[in-house]
């Protein structure tokens, strides 16, 4: 049996407009925050059977079309000998970051089996609980992403040490790129291997770049990621950034086969600039989830009908699910999408 969200990364017509939504297994569902009562946020991660059981919530609460494993993109950076921790108030703190051509030259290969086990081993506890037709991703931050943890030590507003290492080190930048490219086809290809039918690369935070700095400094790692985990795995592949509108067109050169879309460009607007080769997932305002129902129908609508019931879109919130969401809003807007037919 066809899986609606596969047909929809292929760009073939699906009965109805698959659906699942980015943070959709978190703290805006009651069962998910009696879990972390019990689990500090990295053991929810590291525990197989509990990152399976929150990851197949949403599934069991609202029926999506494809679940997304519970994990994190920072975790596997502890593979090549980062020391991360998750800190009240703060979010990741990174102990020893990258700031120094010996800092680069002293990380440790990385094999996702033996560093991201735990991952694996939720997936496979997830595939064979899911339901016949609904999809299972995979992910990994993209190397410019976890570049800018790593250098930084944590989150950033200006990046300036990243940028710092771009422009005034490039031989170094290049060589940190090309390890952490590595290590994202690595854990790519091994999540896939345990039963991801689709695998999706997140860049948070390549949208504080200009697009010149994107094209020199980044596109060719993204792309090389892309197009090796396609190579090997044959499965489709989604790459997702924010804040990124004045490079749509550049982001066709990644080569995957999905191309996010936050809300900050009309879905019609991006399948225009990304040409429509390429399957688009979006792009509902996450804030517009904390709104009445009728409003939250009416911007549904809007964008369903921006596709025109074309083949190849996936519906997605524009970024993660926010905390405070109402648990019946995602209910009742995951039934919309799946029942709601284009009239054109």
């Amino acid at each position: 049996m066809t899986k609606p969200i596969l047909a929809a990364c292929r760009r073939e017509p699906t009965d109805h407009t698959p659906i699942w939504l980015m943070r959709q297994a978190g703290r805006y569902m009651s069962v998910y925050r009696e879990v972390r009562e019990r689990h500090g946020f990295l053991q929810m991660v590291k525990i197989p059977e509990v990152a399976a059981e929150v990851t197949l919530q949403p599934i069991t609460a609202f029926g999506m079309d494809a679940a997304i494993i519970f994990a994190d993109i920072l975790p596997p950076l502890e593979g090549l000998g980062i020391h991360l921790t998750f800190e009240k108030g703060e979010g990741p703190v990174i102990h020893n970051p990258i700031r120094t051509p010996a800092d680069i030259e002293a990380l440790k290969p990385y094999d996702a089996e033996t560093h991201s086990g735990y991952t694996l081993e939720a997936l496979q506890i997830v595939r064979r609980e899911l339901p016949e037709t609904t999809a299972l991703y995979g992910f990994s931050g993209a190397p410019f992403t976890l570049a800018s943890y790593a250098i930084e030590g944590g989150g950033s507003r200006e990046y300036r040490r990243t940028k710092a290492m771009m422009y005034n080190d490039p031989a170094n930048w290049h060589k940190l790129m090309d390890r952490l490219t590595d290590m994202v086809i690595n854990y790519l290809e091994a999540q896939v291997a345990v039963g991801c039918d689709v695998v999706q690369i997140f860049d948070s935070w390549a949208g504080s770049l200009a697009p010149d700095d994107f094209r020199e400094y980044v596109l060719p790692y993204v792309q090389r990621a892309v197009r090796t985990t396609q190579e090997r795995t044959k499965a489709p592949v989604v790459y997702f950034g924010t804040d990124m509108n004045g490079m749509l067109p550049m982001l066709r050169e990644t080569g995957a086969d999905v191309l996010g879309l936050d809300w900050r460009v009309r879905l019609e607007d991006g399948w225009a600039q990304y040409g429509h080769d390429v399957a688009i997932q979006g792009n509902l305002d996450p804030m517009a989830l904390h709104g009445s129902w009728p409003e939250i129908e009416r911007r549904a609508k809007m964008i369903l009908d921006q596709a025109a019931g074309r083949p190849g879109h996936i519906f997605n919130v524009g970024h993660g699910i926010l905390t405070e969401t109402p648990e019946d809003n995602v209910r009742r807007l995951v039934e919309f999408v799946q029942n709601y037919r284009y009239q054109g």
